[in-house]
């Protein structure tokens, strides 16, 4: 039998993992036990829902290039509603919810690469899509596909 204990942060004394972390936590946890363990594991599909929950900009970036990484031996699906995760993936689906006739229907749609920029964009900037958002919706899709980002292209010259 093992436990798993959480110290999320410097100073904080470890506890049990399942009494402390919250879900955004346990997702990122499991990614990365995920990752270590990929090579080893039989489970072919990993489903991670929200993984983003509770993070931001440069977290996501690392948790994108980790999902990336656990994505090159296994299928991976992921829930997100970062622009810097979803631009890691290989393919991007769009999920709707619709009320029609006082039911609730769910309408997923697979993105073309057009498509993925125009949502990836409206992650970015909100329901009105500006040039600017489309750019860096660009920018995120080549920075994930091994493109510098921008401030790594400034800082070479």
């Amino acid at each position: 039998r093992a436990e798993f204990l959480l110290g999320a942060n410097v100073g904080e004394e470890a506890r049990a993992l399942h009494r402390v972390a919250s879900g955004g936590e346990l997702s990122r946890i499991m990614l990365a036990l995920k990752r270590v363990l990929a090579r080893a594991d039989v489970v072919s599909t990993y489903v991670f829902d929200e993984v983003d929950s509770g993070i931001g900009g440069s977290v996501a970036d690392v948790v994108g290039r980790q999902l990336k990484q656990v994505a090159e031996g296994k299928q991976v699906l992921c829930v997100t509603h970062l622009p810097q995760i979803a631009a890691f993936g290989d393919e991007h689906f769009h999920v709707e919810k619709r009320a029609d006739d006082g039911r609730t229907r769910t309408i997923v749609r697979q993105l073309s690469v057009d498509a993925r920029i125009e949502e990836l964009a409206r992650m970015v900037g909100g329901a009105r899509v500006t040039p600017k958002a489309r750019a860096h919706a660009e920018e995120l899709m080549r920075h994930a596909r091994g493109g510098a980002p921008p401030a790594e292209r400034r800082a070479r010259g």
